[in-house]
């Protein structure tokens, strides 16, 4: 198979690798039905929402337990054949790409929360379960899992690529709420790191070392969460500014003032543009902070009116409130949407998506930079950023059919 044009320049020795009728056979052997090489269940695993157009995996195996994901890791390494976990397919940078070729390891079926406990604050879940579904589970105890990248997508794979999301500036990111792990090692061999305890000094800190390594070292079965009190009162506000550079400089005060704001999101007018007319809202189309503050009443209070005097220091006006879980739950699905707000302004585009995290010290000149350098492109973009913890994402839109924006 030659490699598409869009990833050539990308991975220059593009080659999947044959995947030997042995295997394939000692498969449907072991696995039976939950094994396919349908085509459409190939291609369904073998697309994300990235740009990147790639072959099917030569096969798809829907695993149910621990042991089919070892059986399944020990046949393939014995005949060299590259695995890839498949979790919900959201990923937007080609995780889940069959570039060497190889399986498709499908955990969605692995979606059971094995295990609540309130008392340490922790849960016990497969790697097939969505962050939503874990909240579910959890908030009958008054309790919630903090880590949103935005989709609904596995806690595998979450932690296989070390998500952060909105709520990351108060939380941190997976890597901070991964307390323990099961992992199937590319041998097949099971191994387990860490435990509920929040503290050990012997070893290797080999949970830290799994999560982030995106399949390369293991394949996750079972991940141990840190879990959060569901906070008292919640209020989310808007805020519209003359430009990203006094949204920016506001947020880097309000960081580095120790304020414990939960969410902190910049979207440039244009994406309020495409968000607006998406999701139905009638936001401001300026340059906009989406704030949200946890805690008790007074303290949500107080957080508040200091953004608030900060903000209007660097031109911030027109504070709007949402403090009904309906108000703001349409607030971040309209802040979760931008991506499909920004395509949906394009039609039959698609888009690049890229991910920047710099020191906040650093954080307006790395976005302003980047700012003039999208503008002088010439191409369409969106631009959308989890600023309190100095990230950022540009979106780049283009037609696949137009060689010169390929």
């Amino acid at each position: 198979m030659n490699a598409p044009t869009e990833l050539t320049h990308l991975i220059p020795d593009f080659q999947p690798r044959e995947v030997p009728a042995e295997l394939m056979a000692a498969l449907q052997t072991r696995f039976g039905a939950q094994c396919s090489t349908a085509l459409a269940v190939r291609e369904q695993h073998g697309r994300d929402e990235s740009v990147y157009d790639v072959p099917p995996p030569a096969a798809v195996v829907f695993a149910q337990s621990t042991q089919d994901v070892a059986d399944a890791v020990a046949l393939a390494a014995q005949h060299r054949v590259p695995v890839i976990p498949f979790g919900v397919g959201s990923s937007l940078e080609g995780h889940l790409l069959a570039v060497q070729g190889g399986i498709s390891l499908d955990v969605g079926r692995m979606n059971t929360v094995l295990s609540v406990n309130a008392e340490d604050l922790t849960v016990t879940v497969q790697p097939g379960v969505t962050r939503k579904a874990v909240n579910e589970a959890v908030k009958s105890e008054g309790l919630f899992f903090p880590i949103d990248p935005g989709a609904d997508a596995s806690i595998g794979g979450m932690a296989a690529t070390r998500a952060s999301g909105t709520n990351a500036v108060r939380y941190g990111t997976m890597r901070e709420n991964v307390l323990a792990l099961e992992v199937v090692t590319a041998s097949g061999e099971v191994i387990r790191t860490g435990t509920r305890a929040k503290k050990s000094s012997a070893g290797y800190d080999l949970t830290r070392l799994m999560v982030g390594s995106e399949g390369t070292l293991g394949i996750m079965t079972e991940v141990t969460l840190k879990l959060y009190p569901l906070p008292e009162a919640i209020s989310a506000a808007t805020c519209s500014f003359p430009s990203i550079e006094a949204a920016v400089r506001t947020t880097i005060q309000v960081i580095q003032m120790g304020i414990p704001i939960a969410r902190c999101e910049l979207i440039d007018a244009g994406t309020v543009r495409m968000v607006n007319a998406h999701s139905k809202l009638g936001l401001r189309e300026e340059h906009m902070l989406l704030m949200e503050f946890h805690g008790s009443p007074a303290s949500v209070k107080e957080q508040a009116e200091t953004v608030q005097e900060i903000a209007s220091e660097f031109g911030g006006n027109a504070f709007e409130w949402a403090t009904t879980p309906e108000e703001r739950t349409r607030l971040w699905t309209a802040r979760h949407n931008a991506y499909f707000a920004a395509i949906q302004s394009k039609p039959g585009c698609r888009a690049v998506s890229t991910d920047t995290c710099v020191p906040i010290s650093r954080l307006a000149d790395c976005l302003l930079d980047s700012v003039a350098e999208a503008d002088a492109s010439g191409l369409p973009y969106f631009l959308v950023g989890h600023v309190g913890d100095g990230n950022f994402h540009f979106g780049y839109l283009n037609d696949p059919t137009n060689p010169e924006e390929r």
